[in-house]
């Protein structure tokens, strides 16, 4: 049997966790997964584990030389869309100068990349986007973003690709940072108020799934650009009321407002759902519709309640 070496970076975080457990329980990966945190987040998985800054060029370099991946999956990213108005230089160290350190590593060494992406490289006028259409980011973070998918192209002409998806969510245990619906959970469980923007459009992307799609660019050894996310457009305060009913939650909690109504120092597009009709034919790509998700994502809390973990 061939065995594929796998580096995951951004190991920690809500994909990475997933990514870990699902190419773990492949005898045909041999997965590395890297962080900056000492200790990995999680438990269980197939997996070495090595601290890791991808801003670190040396350090990039001698885990290349130790462990030759053949694959490079790219979790690794700042995500926080105002942070990255404020310290662009940061930003960019990570969504683009790492990313270009790692293709740079690739080339050398013969390895493939597989970068994630965003939604937010297009300024969601239209929505529906295909992989082809014209990015035009809004953000900082968005342009960042796209700098890095170019970077990741520098890996070689058929060893790279790009995997773009849309407010991604889930469960893991001790994550860095919150997501969505975890949000919207923790707030309504709390009684808290919470004001929700109705003027903004998602297809919002179950984190098992976008792994599940992300491990068959690897297996299928496709590259080019894919965008994995949900099949349902929702408007944020729809998904929020949604997540309130199927938790059993007081959805009166929630305040409609439109974006004006929020002090956001970046602007989000607009309306940013996919077509994924090439993930579904080259990938056999089939997300769980959003209620699905949500009753998948309850069962996934109640075992990280039962074994002390926190989200």
């Amino acid at each position: 049997m061939l065995y594929q070496r796998v580096l995951i970076t951004g190991a920690n975080g809500l994909l990475g966790q997933e990514l870990v457990r699902q190419l773990g329980s492949f005898v045909h990966y041999d997965v590395l997964a890297t962080a900056r945190d000492d200790e990995p987040r999680f438990s269980g998985g197939s997996c070495g584990y090595i601290a890791l800054d991808i801003t670190d060029a040396s350090s990039l370099s001698a885990i290349f030389q130790d462990f030759s991946p053949d694959v490079v999956i790219n979790c690794a990213a700042m995500t926080e869309v105002d942070r990255c108005e404020s310290d662009r230089d940061a930003c960019w160290r990570v969504n683009t100068e790492a990313v270009d350190n790692l293709a740079r590593l690739c080339q050398a060494g013969g390895s493939r990349i597989v970068q994630i992406s965003t939604d937010f490289i297009f300024d969601g006028l239209v929505g529906l986007y295909r992989e082809d259409d014209r990015p035009n980011p809004l953000s900082y973070y968005g342009r960042s973003k796209l700098a890095g998918e170019n970077a990741a192209r520098g890996a070689g002409i058929d060893q790279w690709a790009i995997a773009r998806t849309v407010l991604v969510y889930g469960a893991g245990r001790d994550l860095p940072r919150t997501n969505f619906v975890l949000w919207v959970i923790n707030k309504l469980t709390a009684g808290e108020r919470i004001k929700i923007v109705t003027d903004q459009w998602r297809s919002p992307t179950y984190a098992p799934d976008l792994a599940h799609g992300v491990e068959r660019i690897i297996r299928f050894r496709k590259h080019g650009v894919f965008h994995l996310s949900g099949r349902e457009l929702f408007s944020i305060y729809d998904m929020a009321v949604m997540v309130a009913e199927s938790f059993g939650l007081d959805p009166e909690l929630i305040q409609p407002i439109d974006g004006s109504g929020l002090k956001q120092s970046a602007v989000r597009p607009r309306k940013t759902d996919f077509i994924i009709l090439k993930a579904e034919t080259e990938l056999g790509f089939n997300p769980r519709n959003f209620r699905a998700s949500l009753a998948d994502l309850d069962h996934r809390l109640e075992i990280l309640a039962e074994s002390g973990s926190e989200t």
